[in-house]
């Protein structure tokens, strides 16, 4: 019976055991990302929340394959439902058919349990930034209500930091899951949020997911365009077109 028990009970769901082609994802894709060669033009696509959502989230690849020129994929957050590692390694299972890169911002699922320590070992750090051309992408925790809003996350220091480190004047675009105008984002740093992108002329337009629906709009008045992304339950995704001072955004259905 003690031999039987052990083989039942031996895997933990909430173990962090990851091979080695499924650790430091992030920064394993930001090096191929910048192997490219660089054009004139950007384009990359916006996802999220692909949670349980295992066969919504093969036909967006499928999907996201048939678009032309797509140099990386962005998706949002909300990898997991629970934070368990299986989730973060099935999702990844479908994501590496892409026909290009992609790059994640952690969500508020992916912090459950040990959520954290999977999202840390399988991508990397939760907040991190490059540059690819005339673009500088900046990937920031925004999940306040996972630290009981304690005015930690998000991290504005760093934040201000990532936007003055910008000496060429590149497109600064800031990714995040939770857009600051949602109420689990910590209400005693959004308006400092908002002034810092607001306050940068390079920063014309910001990406989140959360929602589950597609939104965009200037939401402070302030010249700063936020864009969210609906789900991979709701099949579908933003595409954007990015050059020097300007950019495109489409919604795609598929």
């Amino acid at each position: 019976m003690l031999a039987a028990c052990e083989g039942i009970f031996q895997y933990n769901p909430n173990q962090v055991i990851f091979k080695d082609d499924e650790r430091n994802l992030n920064q394993k894709n930001i090096e191929r990302i910048q192997a490219r060669p660089l054009t004139d033009t950007v384009k990359f696509i916006l996802m999220g929340d692909t949670q349980r959502w295992y066969d919504e989230t093969d036909a967006f690849v499928k999907s996201a394959n048939s678009q032309k020129d797509v140099a990386f994929v962005l998706h949002a957050g909300d990898i997991s439902d629970f934070g368990l590692s299986q989730e973060f390694k099935w999702v990844n299972e479908i994501m590496v058919k892409l026909n290009c890169p992609y790059l994640t911002v952690i969500g508020n699922h992916d912090l459950v349990a040990n959520g954290p320590a999977a999202y840390r070992k399988i991508y990397g750090p939760m907040d991190y930034s490059f540059d690819y051309g005339n673009n500088k992408f900046i990937f920031i925790n925004t999940n306040s209500r996972e630290y009981v809003f304690n005015g930690t996350v998000p991290n504005l220091g760093w934040l201000e930091t990532q936007l003055a480190n910008n000496p060429e004047k590149k497109n600064a675009i800031v990714i995040a899951h939770i857009p600051p105008f949602d109420g689990d984002f910590d209400p005693k740093l959004q308006d400092g949020y908002a002034k810092l992108l607001a306050d940068d002329d390079n920063v014309k337009f910001s990406l989140y997911g959360h929602q589950h629906t597609f939104r965009d709009g200037e939401f402070y008045e302030d010249g700063v365009h936020y864009y969210l992304t609906t789900s991979t339950g709701e099949r579908g995704y933003w595409l954007f077109t990015t050059w020097k001072g300007g950019y495109k955004a489409e919604r795609v259905a598929y």
